[in-house]
Order: C-alpha cells, then structure tokens, then sequence
C-alpha cells in the first residue's frame, strides 16, 4: 500500500508541453480530429533520431498525451515519421509503405538527414531526400534532433 500512496502524493511527473509550433497545420491534419497514428520508418539513418523518437514517446515527455502513437502497421496509421535518407534498397519499400497509408496521410521527416540527407548526401547508396521519394508534409530539423522538437511537430499536427 506504501507505493500506491508515494504514487498516489507524487502525481504525474513528466515535462511541461513544449509550445506548438508556429504557422499553419497541414490541411490533412485537420481531418484527423485531435488524434494521429505514426507508422515509423528507418529509411537508412544512424538511429540517432530513433533514440529521440524513443524517448519523445516515454514517460519523461509522453507524447501520447498529445494524441500522437505509434503503430506497427502502416494500414492503421495516418501518417509516416520517416528518418535517415533514403537508401536505394528503402526507395520502393517507402513508396510502398507510402501507398498503403489511407487517405488523408501526412509524411513528417524527421532529421537532416531525412531532410536533406544531411552528411550522407552524395553518398552512392543514397537515392536522396524523404522529399525526393514521397511528398513531405513536415519537417522538423536537428541531428538528432531533440524529444521536445519532435513532440512540438506532432502537437502541431494534433492541435493539442
């Protein structure tokens, strides 16, 4: 009984919201009422954004509480949070994780790299940008780039 009364006077512990971010959502966000599910794709990063996107989704910043989640099928999701560039082996494999996302889908690239292949770029293995392969709706900057930046980018896709 101890711990349920510590949890109980401690409350909830997590770091205060982010501030959303400035401008205007895209038009499909509005669609999805509050509430959007994420389908992760590594298209060929180092896996830092990943340890961001991690802790982004942990209990520390709990994007969850904004209406974003992961999915682990691109069928249940309405958006791509793509990472790294893309890599000539993931070009046909993000087209067609693209098209089977229903409509209204949003695309978020998330990095440099996913950007603007950031210091992969010129690389032979490299077919180019996120932007290069499918249409890109946000992106949001940084290598990595840090948990409140990416949570700020979903809230903006939330309204929350």
């Amino acid at each position: 009984m101890s711990l349920w009364q510590k949890i109980r006077k401690t409350g909830r512990v997590a770091e205060p919201p982010p501030p959303r971010e400035d401008g205007a959502a895209p038009a499909a966000a509005a669609e999805l009422a509050g509430s959007v599910q994420i389908r992760h794709v590594d298209a060929g990063s180092c896996n830092g954004c990943e340890l961001e996107i991690a802790s982004a989704f942990g209990p520390v910043h709990d994007a969850e509480r904004y209406g974003a989640r992961l999915v682990a099928s691109p069928r249940h999701a309405d958006a791509l949070l793509v990472t790294g560039p893309v890599t000539r082996n993931m070009e046909v494999a993000l087209r067609r994780t693209y098209e089977a996302v229903p409509q209204p889908r949003l695309v978020i690239a998330l990095g440099d790299c996913a950007r603007n292949c950031g210091v992969f770029a010129g690389a032979y293995g490299v077919a180019g940008a996120v932007g290069d392969v499918v249409p890109v709706d946000v992106e949001v900057p940084g290598c990595p780039p840090e948990p409140e930046a990416i949570v700020s980018a979903l809230r903006g896709l939330t309204g929350r």
